[in-house]
């Protein structure tokens, strides 16, 4: 019983209440409720899928994105870190933000579910917190309450297979939610707000990563729009039902519902407790294939390399294919991965450059790598593992394995590795953006109640 009231037992009830009861905690916490550990988690989140933005910059697709969101746009009032000073309005700007987000595949992610929270706020909250005049303090604590939320959603419907890309099915929820809270909805409003948003999911298919299709990397920005105009109709009365999210998640896409999800551990387990940083440039579930080849590369002569062999799990199996069209494939490519790693000795963005998926060495070596089965896979955290093995041309086989790999709460980077690579990206188109970013990680008190319009202008100057 809660308040008097007896609880509801089917699914879709219990997903109800639970949203309910997620949004009234939503709707009513304040910044200074928010513990500062978790503050300065939401301030990394930021920083580092900014800077993410940032660095998709030269993408041609994307400048011919951006290009065409600008000839139907309305009054600029937000930023695109394109580094050419281009403003747009909110929904264009958070469209094409969205999308450069993951194009690099150097966005922040949650760990305990197949879920990018961050990216799925971060866009939108821009877009509006500069259209809006809000400060870098109101849009922290909406992001805080978004990432909540995503990550809630996700961890609510869970399925077997790698069949939906969560870029596609969860973006919206995230971006309503965060906005929502930005503009300060109440615990009603912010509920159909999400309702709202789940109906308007784009149910994007997991295998268009691993084939390279680019619309993939639009998903996140079809979803910054989506979230953004789901706050707008909810309070001009155009919304979900309450039971949408069930409808969508569970109904629709046959997701097995895990109501108690959504509020085990309220206020206690914050979401952004369970994120994760990248270094290397591409999908997480082959972080710890990378770790081990960069292990090897430490102690062997990568030239003698006749043949890779990696052993991992069942996410990671699904990165299945040897000749990569796009560079987006190269990411979700076990077998580019692994060649690019052992040859560069890094797993950066230049490793997945366009003018690698030709290059003819790397093509060969792409065709000499296996990938099997680790048996028995390990509990959480250790549930992407990966066990890499190279022949060399003297037919010796030398053998490194990761169980975790580094930038998850379990082996967290240290503050400074991720301030690193957020300065590394934005530095050269942005001179000014990395000490801005820097005073925000620190919760300078004064760039926090500074309105975020003055703070893009600062970083953008």
């Amino acid at each position: 019983m809660i308040d008097g009231s007896p609880q509801p037992t089917d699914p879709a009830s219990r997903i109800v209440a639970g949203i309910e009861t997620l949004t009234r905690w939503a709707a009513a916490l304040r910044f200074e409720d928010i513990p500062e550990p978790i503050r300065v988690r939401a301030a990394t989140v930021l920083a580092d899928d900014l800077a993410a933005i940032v660095a998709a910059r030269d993408e041609p697709e994307l400048i011919g994105l951006t290009a065409g969101m600008a000839k139907s746009s309305g009054a600029a009032e937000a930023t695109v870190f394109d580094g050419k000073g281009t403003r747009l309005d909110r929904y264009s700007a958070a469209t094409v933000n969205g999308s450069a987000a993951d194009w690099c595949e150097l966005d922040e992610g949650y760990r305990r579910v197949i879920c990018h929270a961050g990216l799925y706020c971060v866009p939108a909250l821009l877009a509006e917190a500069e259209a809006g005049g809000a400060t870098a303090r109101d849009l922290l604590r909406a992001l805080t309450v978004g990432y909540e939320i995503a990550g809630r959603v996700a961890r609510a419907f869970g399925w077997a297979t790698l069949t939906l890309h969560p870029h596609g099915s969860l973006a919206a929820v995230g971006a309503a939610a965060s906005v929502a809270a930005l503009r300060g909805l109440s615990a009603q409003e912010m509920a159909k707000a999400i309702s709202t948003a789940c109906t308007l999911v784009v149910p994007g298919p997991f295998n268009h990563t691993v084939e390279g299709a680019l619309v993939r990397n639009v998903w996140p920005g079809v979803g910054a729009w989506s979230g953004l105009r789901a706050v707008d109709w909810t309070l001009c009365g155009i919304t979900g039902r309450p039971e949408s999210l069930h409808d969508v998640y569970a109904s629709a896409f046959n997701g097995e519902p895990h109501p108690e999800e959504l509020t085990d551990g309220l206020g206690e387990d914050w979401a952004l407790s369970d994120g994760y940083h990248k270094l290397h440039a591409c999908c997480q579930y082959a972080h710890s294939a990378v770790e081990a080849s960069l292990a090897l590369c430490a102690k062997v002569d990568a030239s003698t390399i006749r043949e890779i062999h990696i052993d991992t799990h069942w996410k990671g199996r699904h990165l299945d294919n040897a000749q990569p069209a796009t560079t987006l494939a190269a990411k979700f490519s076990m077998q580019h991965i692994l060649a690019a790693t052992a040859q560069f000795g890094h797993a950066g963005a230049e490793a997945f450059h366009a003018s690698t998926l030709t290059a003819p060495e790397l093509a060969a070596m792409r065709e000499k790598v296996t990938i099997g089965a680790y048996e028995p896979e390990p509990a959480w955290p250790n549930d992407r593992p990966a066990r890499v093995t190279w022949v060399l041309s003297d037919g010796a086989r030398v053998t490194e394995e990761c169980l975790s790999a580094r930038g998850g709460p379990d082996r967290p980077l240290d503050p400074s590795e991720v301030r690193a690579k957020i300065r590394g990206i934005v530095d050269a188109p942005y001179p000014a953006m990395g000490a801005v970013l820097e005073r925000l990680l620190d919760l300078d008190p004064a760039d926090l109640d500074r309105s975020w319009r003055d703070t893009v202008a600062a970083m953008t100057a």
